[in-house]
């Protein structure tokens, strides 16, 4: 039993800082000015985003590459700028944060 506390406990503490050094990333790359987690702001809520591509096996890797290209037509007529200058390894994490916002 207290395996199972411990095991529990440690996967918080691990999940807690990646969730929190994602939002952080959302600030540093400026994502924040258009996007919130629970509520339409210029560009759609995360969770909007990560519900729209829950159960999609290449949703990682389709929505990294929308990120980095930008893009318009798929939420509006606002287009999203292209963002080339995140690197690969924050992009997985920004992306991993969006897509684990699916309820």
């Amino acid at each position: 039993m207290k395996l199972r506390c411990l095991s529990a406990l440690t996967l918080a503490l691990l999940v807690a800082p990646a969730a929190q050094a994602s939002e952080e990333l959302a600030k540093k790359y400026n994502c924040l000015a258009c996007h919130q987690t629970d509520k339409k702001v210029i560009g759609p809520a995360y969770q909007e985003v990560a519900a729209k591509y829950k159960g999609q096996a290449d949703a990682p890797a389709k929505l990294a590459a929308k990120v980095k290209a930008g893009g318009v037509g798929v939420w509006g007529q606002v287009p999203m700028p292209p963002n080339p200058t995140v690197p690969d390894a924050d992009m997985t994490a920004l992306v991993t944060w969006i897509l684990g916002m699916a309820k």
